[in-house]
C-alpha cells in the first residue's frame, strides 16, 4: 500500500535521503536503501538520493513490509470523539502515537486500525493520519485523521498553532506566580538520544500555565502550548527548578513518586480544541484523570490535611 506525504516545509532543500530519514524516523543508510530499491520517490520527478527537495514536492513511499511480531493492542484505549473525519481517542499511559524502531508495545494507530476505524493513507506509513502526538508516558486527548481532507487541514491547523490543546500537570515545589509564561528554545541534548532540553540552538518553545491547586510540595498547574516541541512541557518546568512529579529523566524525586504511587510523570492532555476540518464549527473535547493521576491528587490532599496545625 502506497502513502503520499506533502514535503513538509521544514525539509525543503535538503538531500532527498536525509528528508526520508527525518520523514520516517530511520537511519539514513535505511532511508538510502528505500530511494535505492524505488520505494520512497518524488511524485512526477525522478530524484537522485541526493537531491534536493522542493518546495511543492509530493513524496510517495511504497515501503515492502518485512514480517514482524504483530504489536499488542490497546483494548482499553476509549474513542471520545469521532466522525467521518476525525477520530480522539483518551490515549493510556504506556501507548505509543506509532510504530517506531524499538517500541515493542501497543500503539494509537495500531490500535485502531485493529477495530477497522479507517485512516487516511495521507502521511508516512506507520504514522498515517497523524498530525500531532503524545509521549508514550503521557496519556488524554489524541488526534488521529481518517480523510484526507482532515489530513491536510489538521496539519496545517497545528502547524499554525490554531489548536488549543490544554494539559494539566503536577509539579515539584511551589511555584511563586499563581500564573506566568516560560519562552526558552528547546532541542536535543548532547547527553542523550532521547532527552530535550533549554539550548540557545532550539527551536521557539512557549508554554502557558496557571495555578489550580496548591500542596505546598507540589503546584497543579494547567498548561496551554503555543508550539509543540518534543518533550516541551516537561523541559520548560524543569527548566525553571519545579520538574513534573514523576519525571526522572528532567530532575524529579524519585522517593516522592514512590510515596505517590507514581510509575511515570504527572502529565495529561486534557481539552483539545480545533475548527471541524469540514463543517468549520469550533469544536472542543474534554478528558478525565486516568485512576493513577486522581490516586496521587488525593494522596497530596490527604498530606496537607494531616500536616495542619490542630485549632485551638
Amino acid at each position: 500500500m502506497s502513502h503520499v506525504v506533502p514535503a513538509p516545509d521544514a525539509l525543503i532543500g535538503k538531500r532527498f535521503d536525509v528528508a526520508v530519514a527525518k520523514m520516517l524516523g530511520i537511519s539514513r543508510a535505511k532511508a538510502s536503501d528505500l530511494v535505492a530499491s524505488g520505494q520512497a520517490r518524488v511524485l512526477g520527478r525522478d530524484i537522485a538520493k541526493s537531491g534536493a527537495l522542493q518546495a511543492g514536492d509530493v513524496v510517495e513511499f511504497d515501503i515492502r513490509e518485512e514480517r514482524r511480531e504483530p504489536e499488542p493492542i490497546a483494548t482499553d484505549m476509549a474513542v471520545v470523539y469521532e466522525d467521518d473525519d476525525v477520530v480522539v481517542v483518551d490515549k493510556p499511559v504506556g501507548v505509543a502515537a506509532h510504530a517506531s524502531v524499538g517500541w515493542t508495545g501497543p500503539t494509537v494507530l495500531g490500535s485502531l486500525l485493529d477495530r477497522g476505524v479507517h485512516i487516511t493513507s495521507y502521511g508516512a506509513p506507520g504514522r498515517q493520519g497523524i498530525v500531532s502526538r503524545l509521549d508514550v508516558g503521557t496519556s488524554g486527548l489524541m488526534l488521529v485523521c481518517k480523510s484526507e481532507l482532515a489530513y491536510k487541514e489538521m496539519r496545517r491547523q497545528f502547524a499554525e498553532h490554531e489548536v488549543v490543546k490544554t494539559y494539566h500537570a503536577l509539579v515539584q515545589g511551589n511555584l511563586k506566580e499563581d500564573r506566568a509564561t516560560i519562552e526558552a528554545p528547546i532541542g536535543r541534548a548532547k547527553v542523550s538520544d532521547f532527552r530535550f532540553t533549554v539550548t540557545p540552538a532550539g527551536k521557539e518553545a512557549i508554554t502557558h500555565w496557571d495555578v489550580m491547586e496548591r500542596f505546598g510540595e507540589a503546584t497543579l498547574v494547567t498548561v496551554n502550548l503555543e508550539t509543540g516541541r518534543t518533550h516541551q512541557i516537561r523541559v520548560h518546568f524543569s527548566s525553571i527548578g519545579h520538574p513534573l512529579v514523576g519525571d526522572p529523566m528532567y530532575g524529579a524525586n524519585p522517593v516522592m513518586a514512590e510515596e505517590l504511587g507514581l510509575t511515570r510523570q504527572w502529565l495529561h492532555a486534557m481539552r483539545l480544541e480545533f475548527r471541524h476540518p469540514r463543517t468549520r464549527i469550533w469544536t472542543t473535547v474534554k478528558s478525565r484523570y486516568p485512576a493513577d493521576l486522581a490516586q496521587a491528587l488525593e494522596t497530596l490532599r490527604r498530606r496537607r490535611r494531616d500536616d495542619r496545625p490542630a485549632s485551638d
